[in-house]
């Protein structure tokens, strides 16, 4: 069975993400959705994604394709289902499509439909991925850590509870890690430095690091090859990024290749207590989240300068560079350069000169496929920063 993950109806609510990627790639729990699905199937996975993304992103079709979509977040008895449907069935929720299976893409209108009966878990909102993360990481860490063995961790640390797995090559010295509010899950080559307090739930993914001392509390995800530090809460990284230094950073979502700058707070609780709003791509507006606690959204290669404040329901797209005094704006669109004074285009080839640099650190190259998606986000985002 060859499986698709398509983007669906909520791809532009999880903007500015999904400007450089699927929905499928986005990652929560220890795994990005796409893992998810192809280690409950145990086969590899492709996307039906953006034409812009086509090139990094590419789909596999046969004349036998399952269709799932890109917010669905899998569990046993969904898989289940999913893998019962026969050639031109689908299977739906309250209306809202979930996977069929197909020759093509475009037949799925004259499939039969089946209702499927349990609830399901989707990313609908950029809110959603540090709100069900807890539960994400509770059944990635199920999934990769059944039937098999942590590697050993240093005996100069304080371990409480009993689920904490490290993957080999982990290392952690001189810490306190306590799993008994959530797993705790240590990918290969990571490393937790000394005197560093963790409450799980919490995965930090492969090569990336806690400096020393920092203090982190569930449910939280460090994205492969990140850095962090300082007092971190209930966020997720989605990898390559770095905020290594002191500074509170609460209920928020990070992409790939950001930077925030030493002492960078942001809040994630109005002083009144209500409800925070959120900048909704989709909607164009300022929309309900229904959460008390929601802080910082930043699009992938967004950096800022040391000091930085971000206030409560603060939305930062794709590369943008956000320095100097007072609060910066809670919308700040893709390619913005400035700060709480004024917001100016961050030009296009300043821009890609910065994202090469960060990426060779990495050892990753800044190729033709990355600069075209960057080139089209400019383009698609042109309207943001001159409205």
């Amino acid at each position: 069975m060859n499986i698709i993950l398509f983007d669906d109806d909520r791809r532009e609510h999880l903007l500015p993400f999904t400007y450089t990627r699927p929905q499928a790639a986005l990652r929560i729990g220890i795994l990005t959705v796409a893992e998810k699905w192809a280690r409950r199937f145990e086969v590899s996975i492709s996307y039906r994604t953006q034409n812009y993304l086509r090139t990094k992103y590419r789909e596999v079709s046969t004349n036998d394709n399952l269709y799932i979509a890109g917010s669905l977040l899998p569990n046993e008895e969904l898989v289940n289902a999913i893998s019962k449907l026969r050639e031109g069935e689908k299977l739906l929720k309250d209306n809202v499509l979930l996977a069929f299976r197909n020759g093509s893409f475009q037949t799925e209108a004259n499939s039969l439909a089946i209702e499927y009966p349990a609830q399901v878990r989707r990313l609908c909102n950029t809110w959603d991925i540090f709100s069900h993360n807890a539960a994400e990481l509770e059944l990635d860490f199920e999934l990769l850590t059944a039937g098999r063995q942590s590697a050993e961790i240093g005996k100069d640390n304080t371990l409480i509870g009993t689920r904490i797995f490290a993957e080999e090559g982990a290392k952690v010295y001189c810490s306190v890690l306590n799993a008994t509010t959530g797993p705790i899950y240590l990918g290969a080559d990571s490393e937790i430095w000394e005197g560093s307090l963790i409450r799980g739930g919490f995965a930090l993914l492969e090569g990336a690091s806690v400096k020393m001392g920092a203090k982190i509390y569930g449910a939280t995800t460090v994205g492969p090859h990140s850095r962090v530090g300082g007092e971190i809460s209930n966020c997720v990284i989605q990898g390559y990024s770095n905020k290594g230094h002191d500074g509170f950073l609460g209920n928020s979502v990070l992409g790939e290749w950001c930077n925030l700058g030493a002492d960078t707070n942001n809040s994630n609780l109005k002083n009144n207590y209500a409800a925070v709003k959120l900048w909704d791509y989709a909607e164009q507006k300022m929309v309900e989240t229904g959460l008390q606690f929601c802080g910082l959204m930043m699009g992938d290669h967004s950096k800022c300068g040391i000091n930085t404040m971000f206030n409560t329901g603060t939305v930062v797209g794709v590369s943008a560079n956000i320095y100097g005094a007072g609060f910066p704006p809670n919308v700040v669109p893709s390619f913005s350069w400035g700060g709480a004074g004024s917001l100016t285009e961050y030009r296009f080839e300043q821009a890609a000169e910065t994202a090469a640099r960060m990426m060779e650190r990495r050892h990753i190259a800044f190729d033709e496929a990355e600069e075209a998606i960057l080139k089209d986000v400019f383009r698609q985002t042109a309207g943001e920063r001159t409205s």
